[in-house]
């Protein structure tokens, strides 16, 4: 299926195609892939999408035949997790994940979880409350599919909680927690005491600022939601597909767990920032924020912590 019109990179068990994602599409066969995890330009205007702005109606016609072609590359048993947040306009907020569930389920796909993606930083709003969580819609194609649960279960809240002692019962009186912790449910955090234990949420960092992660492009994904889907919905050996690849995450994410990767971007930079990040994780160069690790809170007396003196003066 190969194009030799389209750039593409092999590089032990990494396919990078520099190409419009409709036609890169073309190049994969159908049923190869176990997973396809992605996050699809959500056409705000970022820098990789000035030059297609769309109306939401012109966005909607664009990605539904590339959702028809996503589909057909999935195999029986695979996933596509399909990562989202908003289209906002004239103020006015459009959640992406409501117009991409009706596409997948039109192909015959199953919705297992719909999972909150909530972190602490993004932009701030003036004329409503300020977004602070994506969605990622977990589908699979059929009933028979692949969910590894011990690789991304959390630690149990009360590991020594019994089943309640009541006579006749063959699990009274024995732990009623799994010994390797519990599942983590569909709202995510990736603070384990804390968070993870006490409240269903993946709460992950997004790539801002000092992020270890941060590369040229301005809306990167986590290496942590790219790494726990990886686990879950994939085994090792198996392809793992991102139609939009940008800085590589989801293909890092899958090299890391001994997975293959396919990746497809229409810019050459961020096919070979991919490249180059893989390249970096290889080697033992990439530096990827630790899972689990709990997400930093200021300590008080810290400058960022402390009130400023022109509030105290404004209020007075």
């Amino acid at each position: 299926m190969a194009d030799a019109d389209v750039p593409e990179i092999l590089d032990d068990g990494l396919r990078l195609i520099q190409a419009d994602v409709s036609r890169a599409l073309d190049l994969i066969g159908d049923e190869t892939v176990q997973l396809v995890l992605t996050s699809p330009p959500y056409n705000l205007r970022k820098i990789y999408e000035r030059d297609k702005a769309m109306s939401l109606e012109e966005y909607v016609a664009w990605l539904t035949p590339v959702v028809e072609k996503i589909c057909k590359k999935v195999t029986a048993g695979g996933s596509v997790c399909w990562q989202v947040g908003n289209f906002v306009r004239d103020g006015e907020v459009f959640p992406l994940d409501y117009y991409f569930y009706g596409m997948f389920l039109s192909h015959g796909f199953k919705l297992r979880n719909r999972i909150i993606w909530k972190f602490n930083f993004g932009l701030h709003a003036n004329k409503r409350l300020s977004g602070r969580y994506e969605t990622l819609l977990w589908f699979t194609k059929s009933d028979e599919y692949v969910f590894n649960l011990d690789p991304i279960r959390v630690p149990q809240l009360y590991p020594g909680k019994r089943h309640s002692a009541k006579k006749g019962e063959e699990k009274a009186g024995k732990p009623s927690g799994n010994p390797l912790g519990k599942n983590p449910s569909d709202f995510w955090t990736f603070s384990a005491d804390d968070c993870f234990s006490e409240y269903p949420i993946w709460e992950i960092p997004n790539v801002k600022a000092n992020h270890p992660e941060q590369t040229i492009h301005p809306c990167q994904f986590p290496h942590e939601l790219a790494e726990r889907c990886v686990l879950a919905f994939s085994n090792a050996g198996d392809v793992v597909l991102d139609p939009f690849v940008g800085a590589g995450t989801s293909a890092i994410a899958a090299v890391k767990a001994g997975r293959n990767a396919i990746g497809v971007d229409r810019s050459a930079d961020y096919v070979d920032l991919t490249r180059k990040r893989v390249k970096a994780l290889r080697a033992g160069e990439l530096e990827l924020r630790q899972s689990d690790k709990e997400v930093r809170r200021p300590l008080p007396g810290e400058k960022v912590s402390t009130v400023p003196e022109e509030w105290s003066e404004a209020a007075e």
